[in-house]
C-alpha cells in the first residue's frame, strides 16, 4: 500500500471518529450539556465547550477531507486528541473526585481504561498521520 493511501486511510479513520462524536453531541446536546456541567472543569468554560467541542471536531473533518488542509487537520488531531486523551488520563489516575464521561454514542459506554486506550489509538494514528505526511514530501 502507498504511503499517501496510508495517509488517507489515517484521515478516514480520524474523519469518522470525529463526525460520530460531534453529531452523538449535537443530535442529544441536552446531554451532553448535563455532563459537561458536571464536568471538573471552570465554570466559565462549559458553556462554550457545548458549541466548541463538537464545532472543533466538525473543522477537523473538514480539514481532513481537503487534501490541501490534511497536515493542519492531523496537527488539529493530534491536539484534540492529546486533550482528551489528558483528561481521560487524570480520570484514571484518581485525580478528579468526580468524573462523568461527556462522550457521545457508544463511547459514553466505555469505562475509563478503556477509553483511555481508544484515546491512545487514535492520538497514535494521529501523529502517524503527520509522520507519514511529511514523508511522502521527502521531509524529515
Amino acid at each position: 500500500m502507498k504511503r499517501n493511501e496510508i495517509v488517507s486511510l489515517i484521515a478516514v479513520a480520524l474523519i469518522i471518529l470525529f463526525s460520530y462524536t460531534a453529531f452523538a453531541k449535537l443530535i442529544d446536546m441536552g446531554e451532553f450539556e448535563r455532563q459537561l456541567t458536571k464536568q471538573e472543569l471552570p465554570s466559565w468554560s462549559k458553556a462554550p465547550l457545548v458549541w466548541l467541542i463538537p464545532a472543533a471536531e466538525l473543522l477537523l473533518c473538514v480539514l481532513l477531507i481537503i487534501p490541501a488542509t490534511r497536515l493542519p487537520g492531523f496537527y488539529g488531531s493530534a491536539l484534540l486528541m492529546a486533550l482528551f486523551t489528558g483528561y481521560i488520563g487524570l480520570v484514571v489516575v484518581g485525580y478528579f473526585d468526580r468524573t462523568p464521561c461527556s462522550c457521545g454514542g457508544v463511547l459514553r459506554s466505555m469505562g475509563f481504561k478503556t477509553h483511555l486506550v481508544f484515546n491512545l489509538f487514535f492520538l497514535t494514528l494521529s501523529i502517524l498521520g503527520i509522520y507519514m505526511f511529511h514523508s511522502k514530501k521527502g521531509l524529515p
